[in-house]
């Protein structure tokens, strides 16, 4: 009988060790790959929605959403009707800076910044994947990226800041302030006094700078505020304080930072860099882990695919939170006890993967227009996507017939098929590699001084463009394939007259030229379909039948 009931007992046990070892999950970073900045994150029940800024890109606000912190899909944008807010007359890396998203009593709350125009609001919505409301606008917020605090014990909301240096004086370059308002939740504005909870970071004598995006979270009787410190760049860093008051004060921990990448040797093979602008999470396991903005460097502080979203555990020491341990270095795989919760009908987001959009059932929620949708511009059907030529172009700050689809790693490939007779030497229709107005590489089917049907390469140059090369076409055949290939800071432009057999245009230009570094944004790079009269009236229209997209890095296998 003991013999049984000891063999029975074993079973149990291997059958729970294999549902374990089944159910584990594999975390790969960055786990949204590409132009997913800023990210902030909430937790509703079993489900996890993440936000993220867009600048001047239109719909703005991503609401991407997971079970497992793995697998995520977009559900929705938060700004996603003109009416709601438009960036006409804005470079792309203006605005909108640093949302945060939080949940209260059946409510979605999205606080943000519109960097040169309506300053700092909040939008709400009942369902996570909106329509979201007309913003909001919170005139009394002096600074950048707001976030939300509700306090369940009290019933009360707070809104948090970065702000300027005590009375507008600043003793360094970069000295500013955390500062918090009582909110009005129910009615949408501030009561009361604001308040200043730290002032220039961690340790003011050392001349912290550009102390932000902050949260709060209560864990136990202590309440955590945490920020990044040190800027965006290869500095950057999460820093913790906390107090027993919501008002404070509030006491930096001993062992800050919790989060940088700062001070590891620069030679390391694939690194990660300028880690911070972090958010906390319990995890789908009991875990805490923390999401924060990161970046994939192919050379130096150059990389071309923005800041990306990454996760890394995060363990709690005596009421303090360290996500590893501060200054190790970020891996790119962490080993959970996460149960896999795949997504039906979503494109994949983390890892190496390939895909393929058709237009027929309209527009990806990813894909992105420059500023503003103009709804007359284009059209979706069986036969792809039709883009109007504008006399618009992307070197102006308006809205030109560009339809993007982020660049999500540093080895990659763009490729569509273009229906296109140009009729005059203004007309072009091709596919671009866009960091901004000022840099980008245009690969164009046209007409020459002569009449003939010419592809042409374009580098952005100022505020117009320099011709790279240009070749004849052997045949007067409307379709016509396109291919860009990125390697780093190396991208390769190629063509097919029957989308077979590949021409190379340009082998190997420089890419660095596309580097956030280069541009001075805080954008990453998107392949796009374009299509323009160049400053001429048109009548003429280009159909792009599908965007292939394939990335393929080796440290993400």
């Amino acid at each position: 009988m003991l013999k049984t009931l000891s063999k029975i007992c074993c079973i149990i046990v291997l059958v729970c060790c294999v549902k374990i070892a089944a159910a584990q999950v594999t975390l790969t970073n960055p786990i949204l790959t590409g132009f997913y900045p800023d990210p902030s994150i909430v937790k509703v029940g079993v489900d996890y929605y993440s936000v993220h800024s867009t600048f001047s890109y239109f719909p703005g606000l991503p609401i991407m959403h997971s079970r497992d912190l793995k697998n995520w899909k977009q559900i929705g944008n938060v700004i996603n009707r003109p009416s709601q807010m438009e960036f006409m007359g804005e470079r792309m890396t203006r605005g909108l800076f640093a949302p945060a998203i939080t949940y209260y009593k059946g409510t979605y709350y999205v606080t943000c910044t519109d960097i040169d125009n309506d300053g700092n609001f909040v939008v709400t919505s009942k369902n996570p994947a909106g329509p979201y409301s007309d913003p909001v606008k919170i005139p009394q917020v002096k600074g950048i990226d707001p976030s939300i605090y509700f306090d369940e014990a009290t019933d009360k909301a707070y809104i948090i800041y970065n702000s300027d240096a005590p009375d507008k004086k600043p003793l360094y370059s970069g000295h500013r302030t955390i500062r918090m308002y009582e909110f009005d939740y129910q009615n949408l504005k501030v009561v009361g006094e604001e308040k200043q909870l730290v002032n220039g970071g961690v340790d003011l004598s050392k001349k912290p700078v550009w102390i932000e995006g902050s949260h709060i979270l209560k864990r136990n009787d202590w309440y955590i505020l945490y920020a990044a410190e040190g800027g965006t760049s290869v500095n950057h860093s999460q820093v913790a304080l906390r107090s027993k008051d919501i008002w404070g004060p509030y006491v930096p921990f001993e062992g800050n930072p919790v989060l940088t990448q700062r001070g590891l040797p620069a030679d390391r093979p694939n690194p990660i860099t300028s880690a911070g602008h972090a958010q906390f999470i319990e995890g789908p396991d009991g875990n805490w882990y923390s999401i924060f903005l990161a970046v994939r460097p192919y050379e130096g502080d150059y990389y071309n695919t923005g800041r990306e979203m990454f996760i890394a555990p995060l363990t709690w020491v005596n009421d303090w939170p360290m996500i590893e341990h501060g200054e190790k270095a970020i891996e790119y795989k962490y080993k959970t006890n996460i149960k896999e919760v795949k997504q039906k009908g979503v494109l994949p987001q983390n890892g190496n993967f390939a895909y393929t959009m058709t237009f027929d059932k309209g527009l990806d929620l990813s894909m992105l227009f420059l500023r503003t949708v103009d709804s007359s511009s284009f059209k979706t059907s069986k036969n792809g996507l039709t883009l109007k030529l504008k006399p618009e172009t992307i070197s102006e700050n308006g809205n030109p017939s560009f339809v993007g689809k982020r660049q999500q790693h540093l080895t990659s490939s763009a490729e569509t098929e273009v229906v296109f007779s140009p009729k005059t030497t203004n007309e072009k229709a091709g596919l671009v590699i866009f960091q901004d107005e000022r840099h980008y590489y245009f690969a164009a089917k046209s007409k020459n001084a002569d009449g003939k049907d010419v592809i042409q390469l374009f580098k952005s140059k100022d505020k117009t463009t320099e011709l790279v090369t240009e070749e004849i076409l052997a045949t007067s055949a409307a379709k016509l394939n396109f291919k860009i290939q990125s390697a780093g800071a190396l991208y390769s432009f190629h063509y097919s007259t029957d989308g077979k057999k590949w021409h190379i245009l340009k082998d190997q230009i420089d890419g660095k030229f596309l580097s956030t570094k280069v541009a001075n944004s805080f954008i990453g790079c998107t392949y796009g379909l374009y299509a323009t009269s160049l400053g001429e009236k048109s009548e003429n229209s280009a159909s792009f039948k599908f965007l292939k997209y394939s990335g393929n890095d080796a440290v993400l296998k």
